[in-house]
């Protein structure tokens, strides 16, 4: 019965991916590389992967101690993520994408959280996964549609939780601090010879960045069952639910049309999993999954129309279902030749009578054929030969390939080059996004006009790669040079000539379109994972990127740099500590409500620290752990360009430290 899987990690499995402290001698030190099963869908060690792989591993994310999934990604090279908020986190790679960005593909388990419902984005905070649930990240650094489709056009994030029977039994931890940091989380699981169960439960709340409309309470629940039938089949089941309010808004913004105000949503998921290995070369895995969200947001808009003030009821209330269902066949012919195929048929719902006026009801189906052939034609050298066909509704189909050859120069030494194009569809509220005020029959603004001519941008993407194991401080260096030519990026354009709304003066009408000129991004990413001493852990990641477009603005919404360096320390008396600072160059960070503001948030620095220490209360093991984060001090990551465009220079949502301190009964 072979031990990998995708989206389900038997206990053994997951200990073999663990890497060693510190290797005993030089073939163990070659022989420690972790296994990644996102970059092709066939498990391969990472030297052998046809894609740049970040892993965030368990150790990793407790040792920062981190409350949510993004924080963690600031480390990954590249990644560059910004909040306007505390509850809102705006992740991308490599920076492009609107104020919802969609073009990277997040997984968790294998099952896309991508939502119609969230403008085609991702709702971090209500996202119904704790972070003691993970067992590792796996982050696809660069074009991977011949494997996850239309989203993945820049990259993968696919969060991978434990399997059922790990760690069983109870763990409860709790959390208070600044800000109004209030958090309590429950873990109990227990295991068997045919499986395990477990259940993860989560009551999070805190205020959020000071000075701001910006406090959230959510509870998170996530039930996962895997069962071995035989030795040739095991099914998974999980089921994961969220359900809380925020506050977000203004208390000055223009006509009130971004007002304080509060947001009620619930997100749930239902992910089913078979998988049958009739022979230990070959696997057979089906998906199905359902994922429905809804989110209440109402206020009032008021404007001055002559002698009189028009109060008019503005809503961003949605509800979104979507429903898949994946087939894949792996098959291992040799030694030197393995294949992985499959489809995948997907159907999206979504109900926004504010956001579609007129077509309050909008769908989409997708089909989808995949396949990828690894083939090691000489013993040293290695070809992943990949492609994928999509379809969306009545668009043409578009083909999405990849060639990549990785070449062992030396044992320690791997090199990895190729090429590959994809296709990211246009989301629902891109094409067909029409957001209209209306006041006793007149059109007051007319702020998202549709556009169903919207066409599909495409990436030609060159890499280059080098991964080396270095065996002085037990070092791992990762590069990546690359060249990523965009065609038909799209982006928000103001066209107050198209409608006379009364108000067009002060918020114009605006819609997406695709841009006439390619968008190219060249540079180098690098990361040094060392270990030089025995509980000393370095993380180093350095990204820099040339930006190329005749659009000014364009390029500002990629960050010309970032890094981050990351200390942690294992002091061998039952204290450790984590100190992460992170630098990320200025970035506009999204198109924005108003599309004529082109405001740049400066580059900033800021710092991230935790200690801990464990102890036994009355036999139990408990740890102690104080975090911070944001400690460099105030600073804006992204703005918001509706509230900004009224402020000027001076920045009008800056983040804020916050501390806390944990308590967890039964780490592990």
């Amino acid at each position: 019965m072979c031990l990998l899987q995708f989206g389900a990690f038997t206990a053994n499995a997951a200990q073999a991916f663990e890497t060693p402290v510190i290797a005993s001698n030089e073939q163990e030190f070659l022989t420690n590389l972790p296994i990644v099963l996102t970059p092709s869908r066939l498990p391969q060690p990472l030297n052998e992967a046809p894609a740049a792989v970040t892993i965030i591993d368990r150790e990793m994310i407790r040792e920062t101690g981190y409350r949510d999934i993004p924080r963690l990604l600031r480390l990954v090279p590249g990644m560059q993520v910004g909040q306007e908020r505390g509850d809102s986190h705006w992740v991308t790679y490599h920076g492009l994408g609107n104020d919802f960005p969609s073009w990277m593909q997040v997984l968790v388990d294998g099952r896309s959280v991508y939502s119609p419902g969230n403008f085609d984005g991702v709702d971090w905070t209500s996202l119904p996964v704790t972070i003691d649930e993970i067992e590792r990240i796996e982050v696809v650094r660069g074009t991977n549609s011949v494997a996850y489709g239309s989203n993945a056009f820049l990259g993968v994030i696919n969060i991978i939780t434990r399997h059922s029977a790990d760690t069983p039994g109870a763990k409860a931890s709790a959390r208070a601090g600044t800000s109004g940091v209030r958090d309590l989380s429950l873990e109990l699981g227990e295991n068997s010879e045919t499986g395990g169960l477990r259940l993860n439960a989560e009551d999070k709340r805190d205020d959020g960045f000071a000075g701001l409309h910006d406090g959230k309470h959510f509870t998170l629940a996530s039930l996962r069952a895997d069962r071995r039938i035989d030795d040739h089949d095991e099914l998974m089941f999980r089921f994961a639910a969220s359900n809380g309010s925020r506050e977000l808004g203004y208390p000055d913004s223009t006509f009130n049309n971004n007002a304080e105000r509060g947001s009620e949503t619930l997100n749930a998921t239902l992910h089913l999993q078979w998988r049958h290995t009739p022979t230990p070369g070959e696997e057979w895995l089906l998906n199905y999954y359902r994922n429905h969200d809804r989110t209440s947001e109402d206020w009032v808009a008021s404007a001055a129309l002559g002698p009189i003030t028009a109060n008019v009821p503005l809503n961003r209330n949605r509800s979104s279902v979507r429903d898949n269902l994946e087939l894949q066949h792996r098959l291992t012919f040799s030694d030197t030749l393995r294949t992985v195929w499959g489809m995948e048929v997907r159907h999206d719902q979504v109900e926004a009578p504010f956001l579609y006026y007129g077509a309050a009801n909008q769908s989409s189906d997708l089909a989808r054929l995949f396949g990828q052939t690894e083939w090691w034609f000489k013993p040293k050298w290695s070809l992943n030969v990949s492609a994928l066909v999509e379809k969306f509704d009545s668009d043409a189909p578009h083909v999405s390939p990849r060639l990549f050859a990785n070449w062992k120069v030396t044992p320690q030494d791997t090199l990895r080059f190729g090429y590959a194009r994809a296709w990211r569809q246009p989301t629902l509220f891109e094409r067909y996004g029409d957001v209209r005020a209306v006041y006793q029959g007149a059109l007051l603004v007319q702020p998202y006009m549709p556009n169903p001519d919207l066409q599909a941008p495409r990436i030609d993407s060159l890499e280059l790669g080098y991964l080396s194991q270095i065996q002085t401080w037990n070092t791992r260096l990762d590069v990546r040079l690359f060249n990523e030519r965009i065609e038909n990026y799209i982006i928000r354009v103001s066209h107050p000539e198209f409608t006379a709304p009364l108000l067009s003066a002060t918020l114009p009408t605006a819609r997406y379109e695709n841009l006439s000129a390619p968008v190219t991004l060249r540079g180098l990413e690098y990361q040094f994972d060392s270990r030089p001493l025995p509980g000393t852990h370095l993380l180093f990641s350095h990204t820099m990127i040339d930006r190329s477009c005749n659009d000014a603005f364009v390029t500002q919404l990629t960050a010309p740099y970032s890094a981050s360096l990351s200390w942690m320390q294992d002091w061998e008396s039952r204290w450790s500590s984590t100190l992460s600072l992170l630098r990320m160059g200025p970035m506009a960070g999204g198109t924005g409500f108003v599309p004529q503001s082109q405001y740049v948030s400066k580059a900033y620095t800021t710092l991230d620290a935790r200690l801990a220490h464990k102890v036994k209360y009355g036999g139990t093991p408990l740890e102690i752990a104080l975090v911070g984060t944001n400690l460099g001090g105030r600073h804006q990551e992204i703005a918001d360009r509706s509230e900004q465009f009224l402020h000027g220079t001076n920045p009008v949502n800056q983040t804020s430290p916050m501390v806390w301190l944990t308590l967890t009964f039964n780490p592990r």
